[in-house]
């Protein structure tokens, strides 16, 4: 009797592992996500009707079984429900649109489309929409599902074109980086061009100047604190200077000299190559660097805004990477969200003056003696920009580097880069008078004299 059920069991075993290897292997390919997929949209109110179309690839619908045959290639007459129920569940059930700031809860999904990954007719609204709305591809088309684009055509009532329309799109899950291409089409006339990665939020689609300043200076006082590099450099500035009036000269030749660069940069001075980011960032790193040891070895403090004023430029193209990747939610309003970016830096720079200042104040003056706990910290800080100087500058070593070609736009470029050098030195004689005439820079010996009192004790 236990024989058999030894065997028994044995064969229920050799029965049972099969089973689960096609059970795993199916769900695993069942929600095989890709890696990188990316969706065009356009959007148009016209009349008392939001038109939305929309095109997705099919690769990212993995967990829909669409009819197939033969290797894979889809039945596409059979297949229209499963297109619908992809539609709605990955994509009209996620996106999200607002007139006046009230969400548009009645959609109908008008039409569903297969079409073939060679068609080109989302340059434009009206090839899109007739591609959309011509009759549907053969089934004799060998085409893999996994090949096709989905496309489909969404409409939204609404209580007029000339409304405000924002939209919240979380298709950010259909891969691991999903690009979004959105085009707007106001009913003004024009058009809005928006390309982002994974899910950026509520984007007001033209946004009037109040709502682009709001969001741009939420933009930069959020960069300025999820900076690292930017913090650790105030914290280096901070250190030594632990009181509102001695930092009001370093921390006004950092600012003006960032917004130089910012300016600058979005007016299209930065340099568009490849290496050029990669140094900016190297440079920054450097910069924390140089402010710690700095630090460690005790320089002249009254010196240190026009050291801060040079790096300050460099952070300013910083800065101005991210601006330009996110100027396309400025609408037409450029210069103001400029300025409100701008704003919200340097409230963010605030913000962390005045958390850092009391906290240093306490740990030297309860904890460890000033010059030993600067050394310490500004040590710590040296050893990660470090590292981080090292890791930048060995990625910009693999860019290669070429003379330029003394061109007419050479030339040009050299002329931009002139009127910045000279409005930089402008600004640091300006703030120089400024700072002499009005005894800002007082704070600075004083703290700097205090320094030495306490070193040579």
């Amino acid at each position: 009797m236990q024989v058999v059920v030894s065997l028994l069991r044995h064969s229920f075993l050799r029965l049972l592992i099969p089973c689960l290897l096609v059970v795993y292997s199916s769900i695993a390919q069942a929600h095989d996500i890709p890696s990188r997929v990316t969706v065009y949209t356009f959007v148009k109110p016209e009349g008392k009707q939001l038109n939305v179309l929309l095109r997705v690839p099919m690769e990212a619908l993995g967990e829909i079984v669409f009819p197939t045959r033969g290797p894979g290639y889809l039945v596409i007459s059979e297949a229209d429900f499963e297109l619908q129920d992809a539609a709605r569940v990955y994509i009209t059930e996620s996106i999200s649109f607002f007139e006046n700031g009230v969400e548009l809860e009645d959609k109908t999904l008008e039409r569903v489309r297969v079409s073939l990954p060679s068609n080109r007719s989302f340059s434009s609204y009206d090839e899109a929409f007739d591609n959309i709305m011509s009759p549907p591809l053969d089934d004799d088309v060998n085409l893999f599902w996994r090949q096709g684009m989905l496309d489909m055509y969404v409409t939204y009532p609404i209580e007029s074109a000339e409304s405000d329309f924002s939209v919240d799109p979380k298709l950010g899950t259909l891969s691991d980086q999903t690009t979004t291409v959105m085009r707007f089409l106001p009913a003004g006339g024009g058009e809005r061009v928006f390309n982002y990665v994974g899910n950026p939020g509520e984007v007001i689609l033209d946004p009037r100047w109040f709502q682009a300043v709001y969001r741009f200076v939420a933009m930069g006082f959020t960069h300025i604190l999820e900076g690292l590099d930017h913090l650790l450099f105030l914290f280096c500035l901070v250190i030594p200077l632990r009181s509102i009036r001695g930092l009001i000269p370093v921390v006004s030749s950092f600012t003006v000299a960032h917004s130089i660069t910012l300016i600058g940069s979005a007016f299209g001075l930065s340099p568009g190559t490849l290496w050029f980011p990669p140094l900016i960032e190297t440079l920054i790193a450097l910069s924390i660097v140089y402010m710690a040891f700095e630090n460690i070895v005790g320089a002249k403090l009254s010196h240190r805004w026009m050291v801060t004023f040079g790096f300050g430029l460099v952070h300013g193209f910083g800065f101005a990477f991210l601006f330009s990747d996110t100027l396309q939610f400025a609408g037409g309003h450029l210069f103001s969200s400029l300025l409100a970016f701008n704003v919200g830096v340097e409230l963010g720079q605030l913000t962390i003056l005045l958390l850092v200042i009391p906290l240093l104040n306490l740990l030297f003056r309860y904890v460890v003696a000033e010059r030993v706990g600067t050394i310490l910290l500004s040590a710590l800080i040296a050893h990660t920009a470090w590292h981080w100087m090292m890791d930048r500058g060995s990625l910009l070593s693999q860019y290669q580097f070429q003379m330029p070609v003394l061109d007419a736009q050479f030339f040009a470029g050299l002329m931009r880069w002139g009127m910045l050098a000279i409005i930089a030195a402008a600004a640091v004689w300006g703030m120089y008078e400024l700072f002499r005439r009005f005894g800002a820079v007082a704070p600075v010996l004083r703290s700097a004299r205090a320094g030495e009192k306490l070193e040579s004790r």
